[in-house]
């Protein structure tokens, strides 16, 4: 086998295991914050997450050294908002459906984006096998199926705030002066502190919830963050995208080993079929857009 050929596969499967050891991680972080909301409330638990990840980044990035110029302040804030907005929503969601539903739902909201505009007869295949997903996720009598109508609700909320904040982030990204993720992360904070106080009030700053919110806070952004980061320089783009569109199956998988959720058989080829349709439109997209040479 020819060296570079190994060593290339090598940085590939290398690549492959941190995104994945990624998606677990956030999951894993999920699952612990869903067990802190009978002490601090869903918001409360969204509050102190945003919160302590603000605080990490503060200290490893320091953006202050290069600031926000006035014509880039609405950016930020735009951002940063719909950052702290849909953190809000989907642990509102995850308070009341599955983990892995609540992801499931949530990932329609970058795949509409992946979406929007194509002309292409296959891209209308994902969004068939999208649509089926998300009808075999959403019953049509909840009372008889246990899932809560007001979390499903959420999850959608959070699905539109994802799409958005992905929007905003790109216009954001176009200022490479400005550290969009930690300026983003304090307007998120200041959206999402008065709501977590309002639920949780001094329970917050006991110190078994604030050591609980620091471990939760590096499982679900500090960690994660960092090592995509690792897996973009292994990875084409495009299979870093087919392997994030597994979350909704991870979060599922952790949901049951930390949680007990049980999810029925429908559910289950709901979220597959989400998966799919996540991993192949953004394949095609990605692609269509660069597509990767052989001697790459």
């Amino acid at each position: 086998m020819d060296p570079t050929s190994s060593h290339a596969q090598r940085h590939a499967w290398i690549g492959a295991a941190a995104v994945l050891a990624s998606l677990f991680s956030q999951s894993i972080g999920a699952s612990f914050a869903k067990q802190l909301f009978p002490v601090v409330g869903a918001m409360g638990m969204t509050a102190l997450r945003i919160t302590l990840a603000a605080g990490l980044l503060l200290i490893v990035r320091r953006p202050w050294r290069t600031g926000v110029r006035r014509e880039h302040l609405g950016a930020v804030l735009r951002y940063g908002g719909m950052l702290g907005l849909m953190n809000l929503l989907i642990y509102q969601a995850f308070a009341r459906i599955p983990l892995g539903i609540a992801v499931a739902i949530e990932v329609l909201g970058p795949m509409a984006v992946v979406l929007a505009g194509t002309r292409r007869a296959l891209d209308l295949i994902w969004l068939l096998f999208a649509a089926i997903g998300l009808a075999l996720l959403i019953p049509f009598d909840f009372q008889a199926s246990g899932l809560d109508p007001i979390g499903v609700l959420f999850a959608m909320g959070a699905a539109v705030s994802w799409a958005l904040y992905i929007v905003f982030g790109k216009r954001l990204s176009a200022a490479a002066e400005v550290d969009g993720v930690s300026w983003g992360m304090i307007v998120a904070t200041v959206v999402t502190v008065p709501f977590g106080v309002a639920d949780a009030g001094a329970a917050l700053l006991a110190p078994s919830v604030l050591m609980m919110g620091l471990i939760i806070a590096a499982l679900s952004s500090a960690l994660p963050y960092s090592v995509e980061m690792f897996a973009l320089r292994r990875l084409p783009a495009h299979v870093f995208g087919i392997l994030v569109s597994a979350s909704p199956a991870v979060a599922a998988l952790a949901g049951f080993a930390i949680l007990g959720e049980r999810l029925t058989s429908l559910h289950w080829i709901g979220i597959c079929l989400i998966t799919v349709a996540m991993g192949g439109s953004t394949a095609c997209l990605n692609l269509r857009r660069a597509p990767v040479s052989a001697a790459s």
